[in-house]
């Protein structure tokens, strides 16, 4: 039998022989050279289907009677479907293969996405963006569980940051993109339903390139040398055997919420999450509001604070990996999301457009930080399951953030209440990230 299926068939005893570095250099080099353009891409079209909502919303309410409640909550309703199928999905995963599920997952959530175009009413718009969320769930802690079984700890922290890059470029992208499709009316259609089509079907058409792309472990990439794939295996391999030691498996994701650590783990990324979607569906709202400008013009103005978040994410993880200490820097990314989001309390939107892009800083390269602290805590056998509990849990921030934001406009004509909490909630979630360790038994 081949020896990268033996190592692959026990989870946790490596074979034995020292793992050359140069080899594991080089594996590690055309892994992220062949799969990381690949996720971007996903992440980016993933990401512009989950957001593109936050273009729409005076479109939907003119053509559509859709209020500023009923719009928050439906753009919260997404993480709801999403929270609910998320450890699913992920358990699923590890049984069909990353190859399969995150083809499958493609496919169905840009069919959703499509569907969009058809919201006629309130009750519609509920249900299809419940049916998105539960359609997408599991693709995010997918690819996180797909670093853990093809790099080893060293390399999967600016993996991540260039993997979260794309939710950066996304949100670049999103709004020129968007913005344009919305000029598009035509075809007895609306611009709002022919940017929910276009850009719901570029994920469905993107489902071949990952099927013939992807490999589902090292052991079935032919890319990979044999040796390649051996010291792939076993470096992944030795770090899980590692942690064994330290704790032993629990039978189910569910029973670690009685693990202290992973409610850690849950509340500082719920409180990320938050700050990420109260800026996300709010944003181009304050730029409305900072004169008379087009629906291009919204969306280019929109793109400016995740440009500057994209070099934020990368210099932060460059700090990170040099100087160490994984907490010190999440919690300092936090405190510059807690100051930004509470000084765009103080002036109008103008003001408050200019606080958020510094506060984006912040929150997307605390968003980045924070990832490798459950990767490495975590055992192997469990982590697809646990991961996607974590991601499913802190996404709610997702649906609290829009809801309360639609309740708070509706209610006071105003949003400030909301942007103090959010403030509030990134200042707790600094001081909570000392407290998690990112290694059982020790801290970082």
């Amino acid at each position: 039998m081949n020896t990268a299926k033996q190592v692959a068939s026990d989870p946790v005893h490596p074979a034995d022989g020292a793992i050359a570095p140069s080899v594991l250099a080089q594996a590690v080099s055309k892994i992220k050279q062949r799969v990381l353009p690949l996720f971007v891409i996903m992440f980016i079209v993933n990401y512009i289907d989950r957001v593109n909502i936050g273009f729409v919303r005076s479109h939907l309410a003119a053509d559509v009677g859709i209020g500023t409640a009923a719009y928050g909550l439906g753009a919260g309703l997404f993480f709801v479907g999403y929270a609910i199928f998320e450890v699913p999905s992920n358990i699923l995963l590890q049984r069909f293969g990353a190859k399969a599920w995150l083809t499958r997952i493609m496919a169905t959530w840009g069919l959703a996405a499509t569907a969009m175009a058809f919201v006629h009413n309130e009750t519609t718009f509920y249900l299809l963006r419940f049916l998105l969320g539960a359609a997408e769930a599991g693709f995010f802690p997918g690819v996180i569980y797909y670093f853990t079984q093809w790099l080893p700890a060293s390399e999967r922290g600016r993996a991540m940051a260039i993997f979260l890059s794309g939710s950066a470029l996304a949100s670049i992208l999103s709004g020129p993109v968007s913005g344009g499709l919305l000029q598009l009316d035509g075809g007895g259609l609306h611009g709002w339903q022919w940017m929910f089509i276009i850009e719901g079907m570029a994920s469905v058409l993107l489902c071949g390139v990952v099927w013939f792309w992807l490999d589902s472990m090292p052991s079935d990439a032919k890319w990979l040398s044999a040796a390649e794939r051996d010291a792939v295996t076993q470096s992944v391999l030795a770090e899980q055997l590692e942690r064994v030691k330290h704790r032993p498996a629990h039978g189910s994701p569910w029973r670690l919420l009685g693990d202290m650590q992973i409610l850690v783990f849950c509340f500082i990324y719920f409180s990320i999450s938050l700050t990420i979607y109260g800026a996300t569906f709010w944003l181009p709202s304050i730029i409305r509001k900072m004169g008379q400008y087009s629906d291009f013009q919204v969306g280019l103005f929109n793109s400016i604070p995740w440009l500057i978040s994209i070099v934020a994410m990368y210099a932060f993880a460059a700090l990170a990996a040099r100087f160490k200490h994984q907490q010190a820097w999440a919690a300092t990314a936090l405190v510059i999301a807690a100051i930004g989001m509470y000084v765009s309390t103080f002036g109008g939107p103008v003001f408050a457009f200019v606080s958020i892009c510094f506060a984006a800083v912040g929150f997307k390269a605390a968003s980045s930080l924070f990832w490798p602290l459950p990767q490495s805590y975590l055992d192997a056998r469990i982590a697809a399951g646990v991961i996607a509990l974590i991601n499913s849990i802190g996404n709610l921030g997702g649906f609290v953030a829009p809801a309360t934001f639609g309740f708070l406009e509706q209610r006071t004509g105003s949003i400030e209440g909301g942007l103090l909490g959010l403030s509030v909630t990134s200042l707790v979630a600094a001081v909570v990230v000392f407290y998690a360790r990112a290694r059982p038994g020790r801290k970082s």
